[in-house]
């Protein structure tokens, strides 16, 4: 309960202070870096400017017509900064190539381009003489920095899923502070969070017995070894299991089956036995039982004999002994059928001669011997106390250290006299059970839950200020690491070395040439290309029988792979787009068709021809961007012009229907994905919008729902040809890749957003355009290196300043 009131209490107080404070623009010196020095110069725009507006633009951007929601009678291309939203809504535009729109008049020569090179200047000599660097409220720590946050602690390992509901994304990323909601059922769940991986941390000698249940995807193949099983098996899950103390733990492994039980009979289960391992030593095996039913006490699941296993992590594996080597049937047989369903059906349907593990459930523990040394253990317990009164001073030094830590800061003496009572209240049962509550306290004080950064004290609404060190360090390991800064960084911000721009850089390269900076690939990287999106495909098995988890795991990790090597070897930035290599293990190589490459270790690989290319070759991209059953040159055209270009197209009228998957052409044969597109683009309210996608997506028709190269559709030969909106003719990946190439300036200034947006922990707005740009110039400069793009960010005003926000009740408001 004390716990519980800390936590409240002191949110509360927070919450107060946040919601007092605000971000302001630091008057009294600039800020050297990428955001202060924008393009200043005074030129702005000349009449002719205002012509081309009026003669190419307010055609259709009129009060009258307001095509896309926008309106340009009225706009002054003298002043663009007295418009500054509507002028980047144009900057956009102009530079993807997109307005005029096809089929409309279009000035000569380089007149667009003199027109939005112009609006820039002006935009941004305007955002020169009024910084304004934006602000957002404290963070809270995600799932994923809640996970690395306690690893980093405690040396332990947790899925934060198991305490913590999902993450609220806004512009994909589950890292925007005004998106992440704050309820009491969430304190509720950061609460128990902090008493259950405190006792796993400490270990627990009284531990009581508790279940724990690891589901296991039913799309995963059980023909392949699952990563982390012994070698001779295949199928089943691997695990990395926290037992809390040493003792005796039972192991039941349950099979998935048909809803009456059938599909697990007979030869489904003949001969096989099941290998129950703990860190890759066999503790039990299991004899399958062919004549198992639904209706058994324990239903279709098998049980060990208690078992003997130590405190602290360990992997435990259930996996199928292997006897054969070869292709077999996996799942649902591609000849005579397809399930949507796999727990319906009859015999035979649904499950073939591949028994399927279906969940881990691991119960204990019995029969408790103790707690044995543990990662988590020796990490906390730095002194042991040789006497009673040893004991308070060695828990304050053990309390005082994880608390800097978890914190981020310095103590203060009144958070270790905070500290110090919970250990007090615990001490009665013992050093480490008083240690164990102190530890519980940190975790669920708000001081490592959320991120606070203090403003200060002289700050006025509608000012900005500078980023205290301790701050700036904070924003620049959770952007670079998704972790709490090391001792290192803490130990030069706490110097003041932050401040200064070449120790800042010299900080930064530090930090990318870590191991701990791969978490750009999944956590940035994963979220902008929205990688994520693979769980919630899952291509029809009976027409693609070879997909499974495993290849859908091996995508995933090659598109990370792909983009931390850029990071760690500072290519450029448009390798993203046209590299001739990537990443493969053998079970991806094999499903790209490229020989050579053999194991599961993914390594690097030299395409062999011309047919795939950068992202838009990775099967990850490709099946993310596909139907079950067919791919979708719309999904995958909204998704370059969306995620790349940054110019998502608008959403649909009212009442257009879906393409219609089960169209027949006269002579009865089924359509091919081109032939509905036509049909579908015939509508006069579709055709403007699919104009745009489709031959995008068309160019990448080639490869099919899971990213295999082909030829041919539906007995039909393809036709990819198509048209981009700025009449380059494109018919495959290569042909759409050098038309990108020809306007680098969205793909890079789009990658820029995203990573600001993540950098920042807020969404990026029409001002922060001039900062966008000049990264990217500045970039350019340097061939487009990752590391300019990176550095551009923490070293601008957005990234290492904040402005104080304008309340109802401020005087500067009441003064407005």
């Amino acid at each position: 309960m004390k716990t519980l009131t800390l936590i409240s209490a002191t949110l509360g107080l927070s919450l107060a202070v946040v919601g007092e404070s605000g971000v302001r623009t630091a008057p009294s010196y600039p800020l050297e870096g990428a955001g202060s020095t924008v393009i200043a110069t005074a030129d702005h725009q000349s009449a002719s400017d205002d012509e081309v507006i009026q003669r190419y633009c307010v055609r259709c951007h009129s009060d009258r017509r307001l095509t896309g929601n926008l309106s340009l009678e009225g706009y002054d291309a003298t002043a663009p900064g007295d418009a500054g939203e509507l002028t980047e809504k144009m900057i956009r535009k102009l530079r993807a190539g997109m307005m005029p729109p096809p089929g409309s008049p279009r000035p000569a020569g380089d007149t667009l381009l003199t027109l939005v090179e112009g609006l820039e200047r002006g935009i941004d000599a305007a955002a020169a003489d009024n910084p304004n660097p934006g602000g957002r409220t404290f963070q809270r720590l995600n799932r994923s920095e809640y996970e690395r946050s306690v690893q980093d602690l405690l040396a332990l390992d947790i899925d934060a899923g198991d305490f913590l509901p999902l993450d609220t994304k806004s512009e994909n990323f589950d890292n925007i502070a005004d998106a992440q909601i704050l309820s009491a059922t969430l304190l509720d769940a950061y609460l128990n969070a902090a008493a259950e991986i405190s006792r796993l941390a400490v270990g627990d000698p009284t531990a009581r017995p508790t279940e724990r249940t690891y589901n296991v995807s039913g799309y995963n193949s059980q023909s392949e070894r699952v990563p982390g099983a012994p070698f001779g098996t295949r199928g089943g899950v691997s695990v990395v299991h926290n037992f809390p103390a040493d003792g005796e733990y039972l192991f039941r492994i349950a099979f998935e089956h048909t809803t009456t039980g059938d599909g697990f009979v007979g030869q489904i289960a003949r001969f096989e036995q099941l290998d129950i391992s703990i860190n890759g030593e066999r503790a039990a095996l299991l004899d399958l039982d062919q004549w198992m039913r639904i209706g058994d006490p324990e239903g279709i699941s098998m049980r060990t004999d208690p078992i003997h296993v130590r405190a602290g992590p360990q992997r435990v594996t259930a996996a199928f002994v292997r006897r054969t080597e070869g292709p077999a049937e996996d799942l649902v047989s591609p000849h005579e059928w397809s399930l949507a369903d796999r727990h319906t059906g009859i015999s035979g349907y649904g499950l073939t001669i591949l028994p399927h593990v279906r969940d881990l459930i691991v119960s204990g523990p019995r029969e408790v011997t103790g707690v044995s040394s543990t990662p988590s253990r020796e990490r906390i317990f730095t002194c042991r106390p040789t006497s009673p009164s040893e004991a308070r001073p060695c828990a304050e030094k053990i309390l005082s250290r994880l608390a800097s830590n978890a914190y981020r800061r310095p103590l203060a003496r009144r958070d270790i006299e905070t500290l110090m009572a919970f250990y007090d209240d615990g001490a009665d049962e013992g050093f480490e059970i008083g240690v164990r509550t102190g530890v519980q306290a940190i975790l669920a004080s708000p001081h490592f839950v959320f991120r606070f950064e203090e403003a200060p004290s002289s700050t006025e609404p509608g000012e900005s200020y500078r980023v205290g060190d301790l701050d700036l360090a904070s924003r620049l390991s959770f952007f670079l690491w998704g972790t709490p800064p090391d001792t290192e960084l803490r130990r030069a911000a706490q110097q003041g070395e932050l401040s200064h721009d070449g120790r800042l850089e010299q900080q930064v390269r530090r930090m990318l040439a870590d191991p701990r900076a791969e978490a750009l690939g999944p956590r940035f990287a994963g979220q902008w290309l929205r990688l994520q999106d693979l769980d919630k495909v899952h291509p029809d098995q009976f027409w693609f029988p070879d997909f499974d988890q495993q290849l859908a795991d091996a995508m995933r990790r090659e598109t990370e792979l792909f983009f931390n090597a850029l990071v760690h070897e500072d290519r450029s930035v448009l390798d993203l787009y046209s590299a001739d290599y990537t990443y493969l293990n053998e079970r991806l190589a094999r499903h790209y068709g490229i020989p050579g490459v053999m194991g599961d270790d993914f390594r690097y690989v030299k395409y062999p021809d011309e047919r795939r290319r950068g992202l838009l070759g990775h099967g990850s991209i490709l099946t993310l961007t596909s139907h079950a059953n067919r791919t979708s040159p719309v999904l995958r055209g909204k998704w370059v012009m969306e995620v790349l270009m940054g110019t998502p197209p608008p959403p649909p009228p009212p009442g257009v229907p879906d393409l219609d998957e089960t169209d027949d052409a006269e002579d009865g044969r089924l359509l091919t994905t081109r032939e509905r597109m036509e049909i579908h683009r015939a509508s006069p309210s579709c055709n403007s919008c699919h104009r745009l996608m489709d031959p995008i997506g068309l160019a990448l028709d080639n490869f099919d729902v899971t990213g295999r190269w082909r030829i041919r559709e539906n007995n039909m030969a393809l036709d990819t040809r198509g048209e981009l909106y700025d009449g380059t003719p494109v018919s495959n990946l290569m042909e759409l890749q050098r038309a990108l190439a020809k306007r680098p300036i969205p793909l890079v200034r789009t990658f820029t957003e995203n990573l600001m947006a993540y950098a920042l922990g807020r969404r990026v707005e029409y001002y922060d355009q001039p900062t966008i740009r000049n990264i990217a110039r500045r970039a350019a400069a340097d061939e487009y290196r990752m590391s300019s793009f990176i550095l551009g960010v923490v070293s601008s005003d957005a990234f290492r300043m904040q402005r104080v926000a304008v309340t109802d009740d401020s005087e500067e408001n009441q003064r407005r």
